[in-house]
C-alpha cells in the first residue's frame, strides 16, 4: 500500500513539473531587464490670483488642481521621474519686472515620494503674476539630459502677463532644439486669447491642448499625459503627404508624422513585394476645437484609384485622438522575379474647426507602416485560431487526461481498501 501511495505521489509531481515546465518555457525566465532611460514629466501650474476664482464645480480653480494633482500623484507609475514647478506661486506684490521671474521648482524631477509631493502641493496658495514663458524656459531645463521621454504639462487659467517674452515664441525656441520635448496645455478657462496662446504653445511641440471645465475632466486629462510619458520611445520621422497618390512620398517600414488640413485628404506610398504583408494605422489629434461627429478614413488603394482594404475610426468630441489601421497580404508568386506592388495608402479626415478656431497648421497626423514576410509555413498559420499555441492546447489535454485517469485510479484503490478494511 505505502508503495503504491508513493508511486502515485511520484507521478503527480511529475505531472505538475511538467505543466509548470508548459505553462512557463525557459525562455520566459530570461533576462528582460529593460535598459531604456526613465520617461520625465514636469508638471508646471499657474498659481497667479486668479486661480482663487470659485467657477470650477463650486470650488476654486486652485482646489480643483490640487485635488487633480493629488490623484495623479497616487497614480504616477513607478519607472516615471515626475517634478512640478510653479508660476506665479510666491511673489505678493505689483512690481512687474520681480513678478515675471516668479516662477520655482516646486518639488525636483525624480523618483517620486508621493508624500512628499502632496506636502509640498498642499502649501500652495494663488498669489501673484502669470509669466508662463519664464517658466517654460526653467521647466526644460529641469528635463534637460537623458534620452528618455520628456513632457511638460502645463495648467492655466489665463495668458501670460510678461510679454514681450511671447510663451508661443519660447515653445517654438525649445521645439527648434530638437530635444524631444512636448509640451501639452489645459486651460481652466474657456475665453478665445487663453485658447489660442495654449493652443499655439502646443502645436509648436507636437503637443494637445484641451480645454476644462470640470475637477473630474482635470484629473483624468493630467493622469493620461503622465501615463503617456511612460510609453516605449520611438522617434518618428516627419514626412509630407500629398493630394495625389503619384507624386507620394515611398514609405518603408517605420513611424512617420505629418499634418492634415481640415477634411483634406493624404497620400502616401508603399512597396509590397509578393508574399508579404502591409499593416498600416493612422491617427489624427484634434490639438484645437473641433466641432463633434468626426472620422478617419485610411485606405489601401492601387496605382489606379481601385480599393483594396479600408480602415475607418471615428469619434463624438469626447477624444483628442481617433485611430484606425489595415492589413493587406499579398500572395506569393511563382515567378521569383515578380516586382513589387505599389499601394496607396490614402488618409482622409472628416474634422471640421470650431468657430473662430485656426485652420492651418494642419491636424497632427502619425502614420505606422510595417512590411512582413506574411505566413507561409504551416507551422505559421493558424490551426483552429491558435496559431503556434497549438501545441500548448495540445499538452494542457493530455496533461488533463492523464491527470484525470491518475485520480479515478487512486479514488478506485482507495474506494476498495476502505471495503477491505
Amino acid at each position: 500500500m505505502i508503495t503504491r501511495q508513493r508511486l502515485a505521489a511520484g507521478i503527480c509531481a511529475l505531472l505538475a513539473t511538467l505543466t509548470a515546465g508548459v505553462a512557463f518555457p525557459a525562455g520566459a525566465v530570461a533576462d528582460e531587464t529593460d535598459s531604456t532611460a526613465s520617461p520625465k514629466v514636469e508638471l508646471v501650474l499657474d498659481v497667479s490670483g486668479s486661480m482663487s476664482a470659485k467657477d470650477m464645480d463650486g470650488g476654486s480653480r486652485m482646489a480643483a488642481a490640487k485635488q487633480a494633482f493629488n490623484e495623479v500623484l497616487d497614480a504616477t507609475p513607478e519607472e516615471v521621474q515626475l517634478g512640478i514647478r510653479t508660476l506665479g506661486a510666491n511673489y505678493h506684490g505689483n512690481d512687474r519686472k520681480t513678478g515675471c521671474k516668479d516662477t520655482a521648482q516646486l518639488y525636483p524631477v525624480g523618483t517620486l515620494n508621493r508624500t512628499e509631493a502632496k506636502t509640498a502641493v498642499a502649501t500652495l496658495q494663488p498669489t501673484g503674476w502669470t509669466p508662463i514663458g519664464p517658466a517654460l524656459l526653467k521647466a526644460a531645463d529641469d528635463l534637460d539630459g537623458g534620452d528618455g521621454t520628456r513632457r511638460i504639462v502645463l495648467i492655466s487659467d489665463g495668458e501670460d502677463t510678461c510679454q514681450p517674452l511671447d510663451p508661443c515664441e519660447v515653445a517654438r525656441e525649445i521645439a527648434a532644439k530638437g530635444i524631444g520635448l512636448t509640451i501639452d496645455t489645459l486651460g481652466l478657462v474657456p475665453d478665445a486669447k487663453t485658447r489660442d496662446q495654449l493652443s499655439c504653445i502646443a502645436d509648436a511641440t507636437g503637443g494637445t491642448y484641451t480645454s476644462v471645465q470640470h475637477k473630474e475632466e482635470l484629473s483624468d486629462r493630467v493622469g493620461q499625459l503622465v501615463d503617456r510619458a511612460a510609453d516605449p520611445v520611438v522617434t518618428p520621422v516627419a514626412t509630407e503627404g500629398t493630394a495625389q497618390c503619384t507624386s507620394a512620398p515611398t514609405l518603408k517600414s517605420g513611424l512617420y508624422t505629418d499634418r492634415e488640413e481640415f477634411g483634406k485628404q493624404r497620400f502616401y506610398r508603399v512597396d509590397v513585394n509578393p508574399g508579404q504583408e502591409l499593416r498600416a494605422s493612422v491617427s489624427v489629434g484634434a490639438d484645437r476645437e473641433v466641432n463633434p461627429d468626426y472620422g478617419v478614413l485610411l485606405r489601401a488603394v492601387t496605382v489606379h484609384g481601385r480599393e483594396i482594404v479600408r480602415g475607418e475610426g471615428t469619434g463624438n468630441g469626447r477624444t483628442d485622438v481617433v485611430s484606425t489601421g489595415l492589413r493587406y497580404p499579398k500572395a506569393e508568386s511563382d515567378d521569383d522575379n515578380a516586382p513589387a506592388e505599389t499601394v496607396c495608402l490614402q488618409v482622409t479626415n472628416s474634422f471640421s474647426a470650431a468657430s473662430g478656431v485656426k485652420t492651418t497648421p494642419g491636424l497632427p497626423l502619425e502614420l505606422t507602416v510595417d512590411v512582413v514576410d506574411a505566413p507561409s509555413k504551416a507551422s505559421d498559420v493558424a490551426s483552429f485560431g491558435l496559431g503556434r499555441g497549438w501545441w500548448l492546447l495540445a499538452a494542457l489535454v493530455l496533461t488533463g487526461f492523464v491527470a484525470g485517469l491518475l485520480w479515478g485510479w487512486l479514488s478506485r484503490w482507495r474506494l476498495a481498501v476502505w471495503r477491505t478494511n
